[in-house]
């Protein structure tokens, strides 16, 4: 009987599917809507995505994700099985799991995601270290002594990873990524208009505005409700404002590439002066970023095909590649379904 082969990018932000042979079957913010009252989950992934904010006070629209780790068990139990519900639909056979982790993760919050994955269903489950997925699914052939550094930006961390013959050589994770961007720009609009937005809002400002190396006057008109009269209003912002909204959260990523930098062989740095840094995930696709880091460092810097989707594609094409990589990727024998 075929084996069910399925991979897990379970972001912050979105969670990203994959199914063996099919590719990408799933990508769907990573929310759960729970009703209080009956103790019933309400909806997950998109349809939770549309009640933030929205739902009445007995209904929680919850994320249960938190920079990268889990902050609530039971409902990511949940929501990776009615993820794994959706794409087997009850196959009699158990599936393989990959899950992809921050590369700085606890072996606790290691421990609590394969619990989750045990109790969705799976028979076996994998781990493999958001670094070498991504770069995996970027197209990028990490098997040559050649160093490559991805830069990953999620929802809730971003990795930056020097990786080699197959494993990483220096890494650092940090909780600066996306839902830090939103957060920012929710901030700066409060202090400086007297305007209260929400995540969404912040979200779609970032994606449509930002430009945080070479701003040129453009604006957006941003609703929401005003701190001092309590009630709606429209306001206009300038990418100028929004590069000054995000010039302290992206500069403590730039540090950090900096810092990893430092801690690499000279060999490897060269290797990067040639190559580039690869920027990959939502985050690595913010305006203007690419350029912001090669001025600062002096490298090329490129945003990776497909960048949402690298991790997810590294994580399928991970099952073929577990043999061969010699780190950043560990088989939980331990944790074997029986």
């Amino acid at each position: 009987m075929a084996s069910v082969d399925i991979g897990i990018d379970l972001g912050t932000a979105n969670s990203i599917i994959t199914l063996n042979g099919k590719g990408i079957v799933i990508n769907e913010p990573s929310v759960v809507a729970y009703d209080r009252k009956k103790n019933l989950v309400v909806a997950i992934g998109e349809e939770a995505y549309k009640m933030l904010g929205r739902t009445p006070e007995y209904i929680v629209a919850i994320k249960p994700l938190k920079d990268g780790v889990i902050s609530d068990n039971t409902m990511v139990e949940l929501m990776i099985k009615e993820f794994i519900k959706k794409v087997t639909r009850n196959a009699l056979v158990k599936p393989r799991v990959i899950i992809c982790v921050p590369s700085m993760v606890t072996d606790i919050e290691n421990r609590a995601l394969i619990e989750a994955a045990i109790s969705a269903g799976a028979r076996k489950v994998c781990l493999i270290e958001e670094p070498i997925a991504a770069l995996i699914g970027a197209g990028i052939d990490i098997s040559k002594p050649t160093g490559t550094m991805v830069v990953d930006i999620g929802g809730g961390t971003a990795d930056i990873a020097v990786v080699s013959f197959n494993g990483i050589v220096e890494s650092t994770s940090i909780k600066m990524a996306g839902n830090k961007l939103d957060a920012a720009i929710i901030k700066y609009i409060q202090q400086k208009h007297k305007v209260l937005i929400g995540e969404r809002t912040a979200e779609h400002v970032k994606i449509k505005l930002a430009n945080v190396f070479s701003p040129s006057g453009r604006t957006l008109e941003v609703k929401g409700r005003n701190l001092l009269r309590g009630l709606p209003e429209k306001i206009v912002i300038t990418d100028y404002e929004l590069k000054e909204a995000l010039q302290d959260s992206v500069d403590e990523i730039i540090a950090k590439i900096k810092e990893v930098f430092e801690r690499t062989p000279p060999e490897l740095s060269g290797d990067i002066l040639s190559s580039g840094i690869i920027l990959t995930g939502g985050g690595g696709m913010l305006g203007g970023l690419d350029r912001l880091i090669s001025s600062c460092v002096g490298a090329p810097c490129y945003v990776a095909e497909n960048a949402i989707e690298s991790v997810a594609r590294g994580i399928e094409q991970a099952f073929k590649y577990s043999d061969e990589l010699l780190d950043g990727f560990q088989q939980i024998s331990l944790y074997r379904y029986r």
